[in-house]
């Protein structure tokens, strides 16, 4: 008997300690999720309470750029240091920056607290789908991610809706409080059911890699959201970025190379199912974010519904993520073949949004909820396969930094589609108003700063100058979505299919002579099946 191999194995769990353990992951991924929908209602007032109007898109985007930024770095020291103990301090640091959220008094503190809520919510989503890879095989992996992605698509529509209920009947701060109780939960779960790592080993954290990896990131986000808008193109700051960003990535790439720990490894991007499924997720992203940040805007301003009954409209987004998720992830395990749901995912996707692009003021609620459900469909078919694919395709000691990656790229293309999306509205708009109503100075002083309430308010004719612009502001881009979700349908074609293994210990096994790093021991269970070792 090799007793490496049996050092380094994980053992197998029962039935009944998967789903334990899993109840737990899914508090976190709750948490996670939904604070990235729930302010979204809230902003109106806060900004009413607080100031800082033209501060306003940073309370969202601080917290995307902070998760953004730590995402590869959560995946690689779960690697290093076991999945439990970075669970648990990145939710108590969640947890704290819900607190001093609650607690701002200045727009400037809400957007640094939101800074630091997002260090700890970047570990949430990768950390617990990387725990999924190591005590599920890759085989039987697909019906537990199907449940995280329907969990990501109920959070996806359940935060406008309690973000909205708590900023209209209670107070914005009720947004973040009501994280407390939930992981407080999920902190109780995960400390009994969780396992640790029972051996140390002495580690080199790649500072250095994870310096300049955040620096490349904070300057990309920071051109995808300034650039074109607060500053031209042209301007001393946004070319200074532009350089930060190609100077930062030549060193990172020269000093991932030599790390003896990489945060990114390189070899990740000689897999060809990593190269692609990190395009994809971009795409995925880029198609998410604009969707769930631009809908409930346009329910608001051009069907006139309130912010608890706008997010109640985009059930059918939720609805079909969420079926889909479970469809997909229990084919997946019971036939093993899964590149046919990023393919029928992202086709279903362009589809639904071109038609959502077309969608005029007056369309009916049936037409406009199939249009969504075809939206969710294919999110739903898309999401959680991308990394179902990038787990079973990499050796088990990059499984964290592989699932992160997976992750990291849908964040990014998600930070650069809500930035380009929205100077492309605000392009589009002001442009159809000056089409529309050039000698119109009431128009043009308003809107960047219209709302709802605003526009009720307006003369009838200006009200529907407003919203014949906003609608095909409104439509381009949507347009603009279907086309970049076409090309993901095209990159999905490229996605190698590779057999999806029966076991963990055969994922670990598969890279002959490469370490498969042990993230934590498991506990035994005489239920549980015997343990498979090399003879």
């Amino acid at each position: 008997m090799n007793s490496v191999a049996t050092r380094q194995e994980p053992d197998v769990l029962s039935f009944r300690q998967i789903i334990v353990i899993f109840s737990g992951l899914i508090l976190a991924v709750m948490l996670a999720a939904l604070d990235s929908t729930i302010v979204t209602p809230a902003l109106p007032t806060i900004v009413g309470e607080l100031g800082g109007f033209t501060h306003l898109s940073w309370v969202v985007t601080a917290y995307l750029l902070a998760q953004t930024i730590v995402t590869p770095i959560y995946g690689k020291l779960g690697d290093l240091y076991g999945r439990k103990i970075v669970l648990q301090v990145a939710i108590v640091l969640f947890l704290f920056g819900s607190v001093i959220c609650g607690t701002s008094q200045t727009m400037n503190q809400l957007i640094l607290f939101r800074w630091i809520q997002g260090l700890g919510g970047g570990g949430l989503m990768v950390t617990t789908q990387a725990v999924v890879g190591d005590i599920v095989s890759p085989r039987q992996r697909g019906r537990y991610q199907g449940i995280f992605g329907a969990v990501f698509g109920l959070a996806s529509v359940a935060g406008p809706l309690i973000g909205g209920y708590f900023t209209k009947y209670w107070t914005w701060r009720w947004i973040f409080y009501i994280n407390l109780p939930v992981g407080a939960l999920a902190l109780g779960v995960l400390a009994v059911t969780l396992p640790g790592r029972s051996q140390r080993v002495q580690h080199r954290i790649d500072v250095a890699g994870a310096s300049l990896f955040a620096i490349v990131l904070s300057a990309l986000i920071l051109v995808a959201d300034l650039g074109g808008t607060e500053y031209a193109w042209n301007s001393p700051l946004i070319l200074g970025l532009l350089a930060t960003i190609v100077i930062a990535s030549g060193l990172f790439v020269i000093v991932e190379h030599f790390a003896s720990e990489p945060v990114l490894p390189l070899r990740l991007f000689a897999n060809s199912t990593f190269r692609m499924t990190t395009i994809l997720s971009m795409v995925v992203g880029f198609a998410l974010w604009g969707s769930v940040t631009y809908l409930p805007t346009y329910l608001q301003v051009v069907r006139e519904y309130t912010p608890t009954s706008s997010g109640m409209q985009l059930l059918p987004i939720m609805g079909g993520m969420l079926t889909m998720s479970i469809i997909s992830g229990q084919i997946i395990s019971r036939t093993g073949r899964y590149k046919v749901f990023p393919i029928s995912g992202m086709l279903l996707m362009s589809l639904g949004m071109y038609l959502i692009s077309q969608m005029p003021a007056d369309v009916g609620l049936v037409t406009a909820s199939f249009y969504f459900l075809l939206l969710g469909l294919g999110m739903g078919m898309v999401m959680q396969v991308l990394v179902i694919a990038v787990q079973n395709a990499v050796p088990y000691r990059d499984l964290g930094v592989a699932t992160s990656g997976a992750i990291l790229f849908r964040l990014i293309g998600g930070s650069i589609g809500t930035a380009v999306l929205g100077t492309l509205f605000a392009a589009q708009l002001h442009h159809h108003l000056e089409r529309l109503a050039p000698a119109n100075d009431m128009l043009k002083e308003s809107m960047a700063r219209i709302t709802p309430e605003a526009l009720l308010k307006m003369p009838q004719a200006t009200r529907e100058i407003y919203l014949e612009a906003f609608v095909l502001a409104f439509s381009s881009i949507f347009l603009l979505s279907a086309v970049v979700a076409t090309v993901g349908f095209l990159l999905a074609w490229l996605i190698p299919e590779l057999p999806l293994k029966h076991s963990i210990a055969e994922s670990a096994r598969t890279h002959i002579g490469e370490e498969a790093g042990e993230t934590f021991d498991m506990p035994h269970d005489p239920e549980a099946a015997p343990r498979q070792v090399n003879s």
